[in-house]
């Protein structure tokens, strides 16, 4: 799980702490354990990562495997120490979820830091679209609409070459 911030305005804007309070999207995205986006989002830059965590998680949809045991849901969530908190944790659990967090002075970054570049290279695959690396569209709904499809592409593609 991983927001990053980019935009210029419009609905699903706010001012961006980086950046001088200029106008400003996160993206959000969760994504499988081999970095296919399976859920995405997008809000202002001013909101904190972890406003996002519990709606990501309840649009994991459904998935059948054919290999290994037959389950539907994940079993674990990784993610970084921004979305720690004992209500997530605790949450998580109710949803029979091991909670994978940081916690922050407790845990380095390390121990997560060998999953999370595959949330950063699933990120990195979506701004492969060009019309996602600079925000035009001034509906939040149209941003979030491009960025849909261009994580249904990713996992056409990625999912195309698992099985050639």
């Amino acid at each position: 799980m991983r927001g990053h911030e980019e935009g210029n305005g419009g609905s699903l804007t706010g001012p961006n702490p980086v950046d001088r309070g200029a106008k400003g999207s996160k993206l959000h995205v969760l994504s499988d354990a081999q970095g296919i986006p399976l859920v995405v989002g997008v809000s202002g830059a001013n909101p904190h990562d972890s406003q996002a965590f519990k709606p990501l998680i309840l649009g994991i949809p459904a998935v059948r495997s054919r290999r290994g045991p037959h389950r539907r849901n994940p079993v674990k969530i990784r993610a970084d120490k921004a979305y720690h908190s004992a209500e997530h944790r605790k949450w998580l659990r109710g949803r029979n979820l091991v909670p994978r967090i940081a916690r922050p002075g407790i845990e380095s970054g390390e121990r997560l830091g060998r999953h999370q570049w595959k949330i950063e290279r699933s990120i990195f695959w979506l701004f492969g679209y060009r019309h996602l690396t600079v925000r035009y569209e001034r509906k939040g709904s149209h941003f979030l609409a491009y960025l849909g499809l261009a994580a249904a592409l990713t996992c056409y593609k990625k999912l195309a070459k698992l099985t050639t």
